[in-house]
Protein backbone atom coordinates (compact mmCIF):
# COMPACT_ATOMS: atom_id res chain seq x y z
CA UNK A 1 0.00 0.00 0.00
CA UNK A 2 2.73 2.31 0.88
CA UNK A 3 4.28 1.55 -2.79
CA UNK A 4 1.37 2.53 -4.14
CA UNK A 5 1.55 6.30 -2.64
CA UNK A 6 5.54 6.30 -3.13
CA UNK A 7 5.01 6.23 -7.04
CA UNK A 8 3.16 9.12 -7.94
CA UNK A 9 2.51 8.97 -11.67
CA UNK A 10 2.73 12.80 -11.90
CA UNK A 11 5.69 14.52 -9.60
CA UNK A 12 5.68 17.96 -10.79
CA UNK A 13 2.21 18.32 -10.39
CA UNK A 14 0.96 21.17 -8.00
CA UNK A 15 -2.60 20.96 -7.41
CA UNK A 16 -3.54 23.75 -5.61
CA UNK A 17 -7.45 24.10 -4.64
CA UNK A 18 -8.62 27.31 -4.26
CA UNK A 19 -12.28 26.44 -2.61
CA UNK A 20 -10.66 25.16 0.18
CA UNK A 21 -10.77 26.34 3.35
CA UNK A 22 -7.66 26.53 5.21
CA UNK A 23 -7.40 24.17 7.64
CA UNK A 24 -6.45 25.17 11.89
CA UNK A 25 -3.92 22.18 12.24
CA UNK A 26 -6.42 19.70 12.81
CA UNK A 27 -7.96 21.66 15.75
CA UNK A 28 -11.76 20.36 15.89
CA UNK A 29 -11.33 18.44 12.89
CA UNK A 30 -12.69 15.33 13.01
CA UNK A 31 -11.42 12.39 14.92
CA UNK A 32 -12.30 9.68 12.51
CA UNK A 33 -13.55 9.82 8.90
CA UNK A 34 -15.13 6.64 9.14
CA UNK A 35 -17.55 7.15 11.78
CA UNK A 36 -20.72 7.03 10.55
CA UNK A 37 -20.34 5.69 7.21
CA UNK A 38 -22.41 2.94 6.49
CA UNK A 39 -24.83 4.30 8.93
CA UNK A 40 -28.58 3.75 8.54
CA UNK A 41 -29.73 7.29 9.36
CA UNK A 42 -29.07 10.59 7.37
CA UNK A 43 -27.29 12.05 10.10
CA UNK A 44 -24.96 9.07 9.97
CA UNK A 45 -24.75 9.64 5.98
CA UNK A 46 -24.68 13.39 6.15
CA UNK A 47 -21.34 13.23 9.16
CA UNK A 48 -19.87 10.63 7.08
CA UNK A 49 -20.02 13.51 4.23
CA UNK A 50 -18.72 16.27 6.54
CA UNK A 51 -15.78 13.93 7.74
CA UNK A 52 -15.10 13.24 4.34
CA UNK A 53 -15.64 16.76 2.58
CA UNK A 54 -13.00 17.86 5.92
CA UNK A 55 -10.01 15.20 4.63
CA UNK A 56 -10.12 16.36 1.05
CA UNK A 57 -10.00 20.26 2.24
CA UNK A 58 -7.02 19.04 4.27
CA UNK A 59 -5.50 17.52 1.83
CA UNK A 60 -6.02 20.11 -0.73
CA UNK A 61 -4.73 22.59 1.55
CA UNK A 62 -1.90 20.44 2.10
CA UNK A 63 -1.38 20.25 -1.81
CA UNK A 64 -0.99 24.09 -2.21
CA UNK A 65 1.08 24.37 0.46
CA UNK A 66 3.66 21.63 -0.04
CA UNK A 67 2.65 19.65 -3.43
CA UNK A 68 0.69 16.44 -4.40
CA UNK A 69 4.14 15.01 -2.73
CA UNK A 70 3.28 15.60 0.24
CA UNK A 71 3.57 12.90 3.11
CA UNK A 72 0.86 11.25 3.87
CA UNK A 73 0.83 11.67 7.91
CA UNK A 74 1.11 15.52 7.12
CA UNK A 75 -2.63 15.15 5.65
CA UNK A 76 -3.51 12.95 8.43
CA UNK A 77 -2.05 15.15 10.82
CA UNK A 78 -3.94 18.62 9.32
CA UNK A 79 -7.25 16.34 9.13
CA UNK A 80 -7.02 15.24 12.57
CA UNK A 81 -7.44 11.31 11.36
CA UNK A 82 -5.34 8.29 11.70
CA UNK A 83 -2.88 7.52 8.52
CA UNK A 84 -4.79 4.74 7.92
CA UNK A 85 -8.11 6.29 7.30
CA UNK A 86 -6.74 7.93 4.43
CA UNK A 87 -5.15 4.23 2.99
CA UNK A 88 -8.69 3.06 3.58
CA UNK A 89 -10.31 5.65 1.64
CA UNK A 90 -7.93 6.64 -1.18
CA UNK A 91 -5.50 3.65 -1.73
CA UNK A 92 -3.39 5.63 -3.87
CA UNK A 93 -2.13 8.84 -4.34
CA UNK A 94 -3.77 9.67 -7.32
CA UNK A 95 -7.26 8.26 -6.10
CA UNK A 96 -7.04 11.35 -3.66
CA UNK A 97 -6.19 13.81 -6.29
CA UNK A 98 -8.92 12.53 -8.23
CA UNK A 99 -11.32 13.15 -5.01
CA UNK A 100 -10.00 16.76 -4.39
CA UNK A 101 -10.03 17.44 -7.79
CA UNK A 102 -13.64 16.53 -8.32
CA UNK A 103 -14.87 18.00 -4.49
CA UNK A 104 -12.78 21.53 -6.07
CA UNK A 105 -15.20 21.30 -9.17
CA UNK A 106 -18.16 20.67 -7.40
CA UNK A 107 -17.64 23.55 -4.90
CA UNK A 108 -17.63 25.68 -8.14
CA UNK A 109 -20.70 24.09 -10.01
CA UNK A 110 -22.36 24.70 -6.68
CA UNK A 111 -21.74 28.80 -6.67
CA UNK A 112 -23.42 29.13 -9.71
CA UNK A 113 -26.64 28.93 -8.84
CA UNK A 114 -26.17 30.44 -5.09
CA UNK A 115 -24.69 33.21 -7.29
CA UNK A 116 -27.62 34.03 -9.64
CA UNK A 117 -29.67 33.65 -6.67
CA UNK A 118 -28.03 36.01 -4.28
CA UNK A 119 -26.47 38.66 -6.26
CA UNK A 120 -27.82 42.29 -8.15
CA UNK A 121 -27.70 41.13 -11.32
CA UNK A 122 -27.14 38.11 -13.56
CA UNK A 123 -24.32 39.73 -14.91
CA UNK A 124 -23.06 40.35 -11.38
CA UNK A 125 -23.40 36.65 -10.92
CA UNK A 126 -21.90 35.37 -14.07
CA UNK A 127 -18.92 38.07 -13.12
CA UNK A 128 -18.27 36.09 -9.98
CA UNK A 129 -18.80 33.14 -10.77
CA UNK A 130 -15.32 33.19 -13.59
CA UNK A 131 -14.12 34.95 -10.97
CA UNK A 132 -14.19 31.70 -8.84
CA UNK A 133 -12.99 29.76 -12.48
CA UNK A 134 -9.94 31.68 -12.47
CA UNK A 135 -8.95 30.91 -9.07
CA UNK A 136 -9.10 27.50 -10.14
CA UNK A 137 -7.86 27.14 -13.05
CA UNK A 138 -4.53 29.85 -11.95
CA UNK A 139 -4.07 27.99 -9.32
CA UNK A 140 -4.27 23.79 -10.87
CA UNK A 141 -0.41 23.74 -11.76
CA UNK A 142 -0.05 20.68 -13.65
CA UNK A 143 -3.02 19.79 -14.03
CA UNK A 144 -2.87 19.69 -18.20
CA UNK A 145 -0.36 16.95 -17.70
CA UNK A 146 -2.47 15.36 -15.31
CA UNK A 147 -4.93 14.81 -17.90
CA UNK A 148 -2.53 13.70 -20.41
CA UNK A 149 -0.85 11.06 -18.33
CA UNK A 150 -1.56 7.40 -18.64
CA UNK A 151 -2.65 6.63 -15.42
CA UNK A 152 -6.39 5.46 -15.94
CA UNK A 153 -7.43 7.29 -12.46
CA UNK A 154 -7.31 10.50 -14.31
CA UNK A 155 -8.76 9.44 -17.75
CA UNK A 156 -12.35 11.13 -16.97
CA UNK A 157 -11.70 14.38 -15.07
CA UNK A 158 -11.71 16.23 -18.46
CA UNK A 159 -15.13 15.02 -19.41
CA UNK A 160 -16.38 15.26 -15.89
CA UNK A 161 -15.02 19.15 -15.85
CA UNK A 162 -16.83 20.04 -18.54
CA UNK A 163 -19.94 17.71 -17.74
CA UNK A 164 -20.33 20.09 -14.51
CA UNK A 165 -19.02 23.33 -15.11
CA UNK A 166 -20.45 23.84 -18.83
CA UNK A 167 -24.42 23.76 -17.58
CA UNK A 168 -23.87 26.43 -14.55
CA UNK A 169 -22.13 28.62 -17.11
CA UNK A 170 -24.59 28.44 -19.30
CA UNK A 171 -27.19 29.34 -16.94
CA UNK A 172 -25.89 32.10 -15.91
CA UNK A 173 -24.94 33.27 -19.58
CA UNK A 174 -28.77 32.52 -20.53
CA UNK A 175 -29.68 34.61 -17.05
CA UNK A 176 -27.98 37.78 -18.32
CA UNK A 177 -28.78 37.31 -21.83
CA UNK A 178 -32.46 37.15 -20.72
CA UNK A 179 -32.21 40.22 -19.02
CA UNK A 180 -30.11 42.00 -21.91
CA UNK A 181 -27.22 42.59 -20.40
CA UNK A 182 -25.00 40.53 -22.72
CA UNK A 183 -24.75 39.55 -26.08
CA UNK A 184 -26.77 36.24 -26.69
CA UNK A 185 -24.27 34.37 -29.14
CA UNK A 186 -21.61 33.39 -26.85
CA UNK A 187 -21.74 30.28 -25.69
CA UNK A 188 -20.99 28.31 -22.30
CA UNK A 189 -17.65 26.36 -24.05
CA UNK A 190 -16.42 29.16 -25.93
CA UNK A 191 -16.55 31.54 -22.78
CA UNK A 192 -14.76 28.72 -20.32
CA UNK A 193 -12.56 27.73 -23.25
CA UNK A 194 -11.55 31.44 -24.04
CA UNK A 195 -10.95 32.13 -20.16
CA UNK A 196 -8.82 28.76 -19.87
CA UNK A 197 -6.24 30.40 -22.59
CA UNK A 198 -6.22 33.94 -21.14
CA UNK A 199 -4.66 31.88 -17.93
CA UNK A 200 -2.14 30.16 -19.20
CA UNK A 201 0.91 31.68 -18.38
CA UNK A 202 -0.43 33.44 -14.78
CA UNK A 203 2.42 32.94 -12.87
CA UNK A 204 4.49 35.27 -15.25
CA UNK A 205 5.11 38.50 -13.37
CA UNK A 206 4.55 40.78 -16.21
CA UNK A 207 0.91 38.83 -17.11
CA UNK A 208 -2.10 39.45 -15.14
CA UNK A 209 -4.19 36.83 -16.10
CA UNK A 210 -7.32 38.40 -14.33
CA UNK A 211 -7.21 41.69 -16.02
CA UNK A 212 -7.47 40.06 -18.66
CA UNK A 213 -10.57 37.62 -18.30
CA UNK A 214 -12.24 41.06 -16.50
CA UNK A 215 -11.91 42.58 -20.20
CA UNK A 216 -12.89 39.55 -21.64
CA UNK A 217 -16.33 39.59 -19.61
CA UNK A 218 -16.75 43.12 -19.72
CA UNK A 219 -16.83 42.98 -23.67
CA UNK A 220 -19.43 40.30 -23.47
CA UNK A 221 -21.67 43.70 -22.59
CA UNK A 222 -24.56 44.21 -24.74
CA UNK A 223 -23.92 47.76 -26.11
CA UNK A 224 -27.04 49.94 -25.86
CA UNK A 225 -27.94 52.38 -28.97
CA UNK A 226 -27.16 55.96 -27.70
CA UNK A 227 -28.65 57.35 -31.39
CA UNK A 228 -31.47 59.71 -31.10
CA UNK A 229 -34.91 57.95 -32.20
Amino acid sequence: MLSKWNHVPLRTIRNAVPFAKSSDGGNGAVADIDSGSGGSTPRKRADARRNEATLLEAAASTFVTSGVDAPVRDIAARAGVGVGTIYRHFPTRADLIVAVYRHQVEACAEAGPTLLAESGTPHAALAQWINLFVDFLVTKHGLAEALQSDDAAFETLHAYFLDRLVPVCARLLDAAATAGEIRPDVTAFELLRGVGNLCIGAGEPRYDARRMVDLLVAGLRQHRSTEPR
